[in-house]
């Protein structure tokens, strides 16, 4: 599955490697659990929703 991130300062959507979601989680969440809220997001986004976390949205692209 890709998925994809925007920033709310962006104005597009970008295609996000895992490592670099990871990244990401981290920073946005602090000293929650990377994996399982990766595994977390992924559940969500599979159901076609777009979730945020902190200042970073979440979608599956196609």
């Amino acid at each position: 599955m890709k998925i994809a991130t925007k920033y709310n300062y962006e104005k597009q959507w970008q295609v996000t490697q895992e490592k670099d979601l990871l990244k990401i989680i981290a920073e946005e969440v602090g000293d929650a659990d990377p994996q399982g809220t990766l595994k977390y997001v992924k559940e969500v986004i599979s159901k076609g929703k777009e979730i945020s976390l902190g200042s970073c949205k979440f979608k599956k692209v196609d």
